[in-house]
């Protein structure tokens, strides 16, 4: 039997929307995705992406208005008795090769680091969790901009979790409320703040996933 999931986004201040239908078959996921849809003059759909997926080994993503395929890879090594996950990600219009590499270091603490070929390394991330990663804290540096962000979340009950987020370059301050249930789907709804604006209005989006069987 065959799996499918059904996800669709909205903000409150946009007459765009997105949205993405997943089939699981087999081994392998097949994906379409819409962003910018517009609904305030009829339906406009722009931006669709089709993808083909193996979890844990590979995704072929193909941007059908840009004509653009992008290629990601994923496997894991030992090093130092540490498992350390490596992301390759190539793009046939940007033509350049990043990579991302996790170590994790032991089950509360990871780092993460994110290069490509062209300027080397350009993001670290460390990730610390506690209580079986009901609370996490996750400061990233970025190398490019060279600024920090920060966020924290933490487990409500056992599906709700409360993320709250700072970005120091944009001054952007967020807040999620997420809840993933086996049995009803998932959904988030996030508020987000920029503080370097005189009228400080926060921008709401909500975003919601269905599960089935085909």
């Amino acid at each position: 039997m065959w799996k499918a999931s059904v996800n669709g986004q909205c903000a409150a201040d946009s007459s765009t929307g997105a949205a993405t239908v997943s089939i699981n078959a087999g081994e392998v996921k097949l994906k379409a995705a819409i962003s910018e849809a517009i609904f305030d003059a009829g339906p406009i759909f722009r931006n669709l992406s089709l993808s083909l997926e193996k979890p844990g080994s590979f995704i072929v993503d193909y941007n059908v208005p840009k004509q653009d395929l992008r290629f990601q890879f994923m496997n894991s090594i030992r090093v130092l008795d540490k498992q350390l996950k490596m992301t390759y990600t190539l793009s046939r219009a940007e033509k350049n090769l990043w990579v991302d590499g996790t170590m994790v270091i032991d089950s509360s603490n990871k780092v993460t680091a994110t290069c490509n070929f062209d300027s080397g390394i350009r993001k670290f991330k460390y990730c610390y969790s506690q209580a079986g990663g009901a609370r996490t804290f996750e400061p990233c540096y970025d190398v490019a901009k060279n600024s920090w962000d920060f966020a924290v979340s933490q487990r409500i009950t056992g599906d709700d979790v409360v993320k709250g987020s700072y970005q120091t370059s944009t001054k952007i301050l967020g807040l999620e409320w997420s809840r993933a249930s086996p049995f009803s789907g998932s959904f988030k709804v996030s508020a987000s703040l920029n503080l370097a604006e005189e009228a400080k209005i926060p921008k709401l989006s909500a975003e919601s996933t269905w599960d089935f069987d085909m």
